[in-house]
């Protein structure tokens, strides 16, 4: 380019005429007159900032003592030190570590400001997240549905006919007693709500007017999950019986006719966490020719992670849900690598589940959608068998999540339908390649889609883990009332009171707390006895149910979750914590069950099963079940799920309370914060070898090298703020007969140390701490999206913050906000938005 000024010609694509060159001209000239000759000349770069020159020097450090072990941007040596450096420590913090550690065998050579250099260079080059996602901008991947995802969506698929389940907050079961031995609507003489199914009538009438030798019972409610899994449904009954299960008129168990002595019947099922499946049982009595035998019936499970027990009231829903369909094939685990579940694994065994699922839900749509579907249609012309095809369609249309392409309906149905003239085996042909084609089990593929059909997809998908099947949803897309961000809102917020959404919260909120990783509970039964499985499974309950009381609370605050002022226990847990756990509901239902006992027969023998009820009529020869009570926390159970014993019972040991285990649960889980793995597995050392010492004392003593105190600096005064608490989750003031120190620090991402004083000092930070909000939002997202934050663009995680923070962290509000960025067209992994991600993470000025 030519200097403004010079004599230079003009190039002839700036080749001007008339005014426009004669006004160029005179501004040329004016320009010269005023600015002189290098009034365009470029001005000198300024001077390089003290920033700018600490970088400099750190980068020369780097060259010149660190490449050898670490490679030329931290990505580790192999067989020297492997591990990529990479992290969320200050510069501070990093200082500190290089002036203790670095160059290895050598760390003298490299201290103060040296050692402030180096790390400023680290932490701006390839260390902090900023750099990370500088050097590699995020993008959303191509990943196709995570097993639960395929498990939900299919579910989704099958119930499409049928609608939705609406909330109720009622809780028991339907009940219509007949006397007769059947279903004689002339002869209903109870109908009510049962609590649970837990009867023991021995030779009595279950109700007035009803014969004892001849009865009839007919149960019906949603079985309400909320975690996915495997359970196993047991029925015990002396009376011949027959129960249906995920659809009224499918048979689960049949006893119709009992055969020789077996009462007992177990069934094992994977269930999906905030589905609520159909449940009835019928229940017969018939009049015998020999003794008549005493009735006796329960409904139990025993849930994942749990013990056997009566289903509790909490999960049975006294309505009628839709039919629904639960995937019983096995599914190969998801990527975990980055923390969430991920689609990304395509071998073999995720191509031949894929496979067996598509079989099972063509074989479920045979023997129920099918029929079903035939006898709604029945008065309408089948010609060329329009009816199959109009059934397939349905189907094939949610199932790719927008409407088909001549082409494809041409492959997927005409073509399938035309191979058989079995309308059974067609169904399946147009099943198994619709379910096994890309644009199933890759959602992401809709980029052809309307705008509000996108929408859809991915609000079904980020909310329940599905394909938008709903009605009110697939209208939406009809009339294009998804366009706009308030649009996507309204939506939303309906979805995130679905049981769903509150299912897949509390799945988010189970491994925000890592709970899955918490393996079998035990402990030393000498050191503390009473402590078994039992307890443990009533504690895990304690919590789910606490947690599940958050979820549901349309007021739910986030920092309730560690300022609790009520805790949720029953009798087992009160006998075992104490005072602090126990309820005044207690004290009143054992004066309900001394008046029961009172009302019922003189003639026989008091029996503390006889139920607490409204009075001995009501639920005659219902067995109580220990339910969960709601009760106020004492001190120091107060703090919500940080002091609840089965998080702190899990990380301990059998005998000893581990400081370390909880001090990497605070800084990973509660505070989001990194840690490079161990160098080494260890034993703890032995209480027996150090009698003298309390627990904080032997951990300072193994963790106390310098290259243990990289990462135990920060795990270890964390951990310590719990030790006020046992191995058992029981609160202590002493360890033998040392007094507990339950004193810790923690240094926060902008380098600020805050110091606890116990449990209560902690509990009040995590409320409030930027950093265990800003873990909580991010691992929501990332549970929910299943794609990287960054990925939607640079500043999202920060936008989430200030917007749960202006709503007072409301867990449903931050869902919809969540859901409304996945639920928008982004363009976050162009070239140009990386540009504007390198550029907004530099940093202007040198970070702490």
């Amino acid at each position: 380019m030519p200097r403004l000024g010079s004599n230079k010609p003009v190039p002839p694509r700036l080749k001007l005429t008339g005014i426009a060159a004669q006004l160029l001209v005179m501004f040329l000239m004016l320009s010269t007159l005023v600015y002189g000759d290098d009034a365009a000349t470029p001005e000198p770069q300024s001077k390089p900032s003290e920033y700018d020159q600490l970088l400099a020097r750190g980068e020369a450090i780097w060259k010149k003592s660190c490449v050898e072990c670490h490679g030329e941007n931290g990505e580790g040596v192999e067989l020297i030190y492997e591990m990529a450096l990479v992290g969320d420590d200050t510069v501070g913090q990093l200082t500190e570590v290089i002036e203790g550690t670095m160059p290895k065998d050598a760390a003298e050579d490299c201290v103060g400001e040296d050692a402030e250099a180096v790390a400023a260079w680290i932490h701006h080059s390839f260390y902090s997240e900023a750099a990370r996602l500088r050097n590699r901008p995020a993008q959303i991947k191509l990943v196709h549905l995570t097993a639960n995802q395929l498990r939900q969506s299919l579910a989704d698929l099958y119930g499409q006919f049928g609608g939705n389940i609406p909330k109720d907050d009622k809780r028991g079961v339907l009940a219509e007693y007949f006397d007769g031995s059947n279903r004689n609507k002339d002869k209903l003489k109870v109908k009510r709500f049962d609590p649970v199914i837990n009867f023991d009538w021995e030779n009595d009438s279950p109700g007035d007017d009803i014969q004892s030798e001849a009865f009839f019972v007919h149960w019906r409610a949603g079985l309400k999950v909320e975690e996915t899994g495997k359970y196993e449904i047991v029925v015990r009954s002396t009376a011949a019986f027959k129960m249906y299960f995920g659809r009224f008129g499918r048979l689960f168990i049949d006893n119709h006719v009992q055969s020789g002595d077996k009462t007992e019947f177990r069934k094992t099922m994977t269930l999906l966490a905030g589905r609520v499946y159909p449940l009835q049982i019928d229940l017969y009595q018939r009049k015998r020719k020999t003794e008549q035998p005493p009735v006796k019936v329960s409904l139990s499970w025993t849930p994942p992670h749990g013990t056997e027990e009566v289903i509790p009231n909490r999960n049975l829903v006294p309505v009628m849900p839709p039919a629904t369909f639960a995937l019983q094939t096995n599914l190969p685990p998801d990527d975990r690598s980055y923390g969430y579940d991920r689609g990304l694994a395509v071998d073999r065994s995720w191509d031949e589940s894929t496979t067996l699922a598509a079989a099972e839900f063509a074989s479920i749509v045979v023997d129920e959608l099918w029929p079903d579907y035939q006898n709604r249609h029945k008065e309408e012309p089948n010609v060329n068998r329009a009816r199959l095809r109009a059934f397939i369609t349905e189907l094939a249309e949610v199932a790719f999540r927008g409407p088909l392409s001549d082409e494809e309906r041409q492959f997927y149905i005409d073509e399938q339908i035309a191979a058989t003239e079995d309308d059974a085996l067609a169904i399946q042909r147009c099943l198994l390649t619709i379910l096994k084609s890309p644009r199933f089990l890759y959602p992401d593929l809709d980029r052809d889609r309307s705008v509000s059909q996108q929408a859809a997809n991915r609000l079904a998908l980020t909310l329940f883990d599905s394909l938008p099947s709903d009605t009110a949803l697939r209208e939406a897309v009809t009339k294009n009332e998804l366009e706009t961000e308030e649009q996507i809102r309204t939506m939303a917020q309906q979805m995130v009171n679905d049981y769903r959404c509150e299912g897949k919260m509390l799945e988010m909120l189970f491994e925000w707390l890592n709970l899955s990783h918490l393996g079998d509970i035990a402990k030393d039964s000498e050191k503390f006895p009473n402590f078994d499985q039992a307890l443990v499974a009533d504690l895990r309950a304690s919590l789910k149910v606490t947690l599940e009381d958050a979820v549901i609370d349309s007021d739910s605050d986030f920092r309730q979750l560690f300022d609790a002022d009520s805790v949720y226990t029953n009798r087992r847990l009160a006998e075992f914590y104490g005072d602090a756990w126990a309820s005044p509901q207690f004290a009143i239902e054992d004066a309900e069950a001394v008046k029961a006992n009172a009302l019922s027969d003189p003639n026989k023998p008091a029996r503390a099963e006889r139920p607490p009820a409204k009075s001995a009529e009501d639920y005659f020869g219902l067995i109580p079940v220990s339910d969960f009570v709601k009760t106020e926390a004492s001190a120091p159970y107060n703090h919500g799920i940080l002091s609840h014993p089965y998080l702190m019972s899990g990380l301990a040991y059998s005998e000893t309370t581990s400081p370390i285990h909880r001090g990497v649960f605070l800084i990973r889980y509660m505070l989001g914060r990194t840690l490079k793995p161990p160098n080494a597995a260890f034993t703890p050392l032995s209480p027996d070898l150090h009698p003298n010492l309390t627990t904080r004392e032997r951990v300072n003593l193994q963790t106390g090298s310098e290259t243990c105190q990289v990462c135990h600096a920060k795990i270890n005064p964390l951990g310590f703020t719990l030790e006020g608490f046992d191995a058992v989750g029981r609160f202590r003031e002493k360890e033998g007969e040392n007094l507990v120190d339950s004193t810790g620090s923690y240094i926060d991402r902008n380098g600020e140390n805050t110091t606890f004083n116990g449990a209560d000092d902690l509990a009040q930070y995590l409320s409030g701490s930027e950093d265990a909000h800003r873990a909580f939002v991010h691992r929501t997202f990332q549970h929910f999206v299943k794609q990287p934050i960054a990925a939607y663009g640079p500043n999202r995680l920060d936008e989430l913050m200030e917007k749960f923070r202006s709503e007072n962290y409301d867990l449903r509000k931050l869902l919809v906000e969540i859901a409304v960025i996945a639920a928008q067209p982004t363009t976050s992994n162009t070239p140009a938005s990386r540009e504007q991600t390198s550029s907004t993470s530099s940093p202007n000025s040198a970070p702490n």
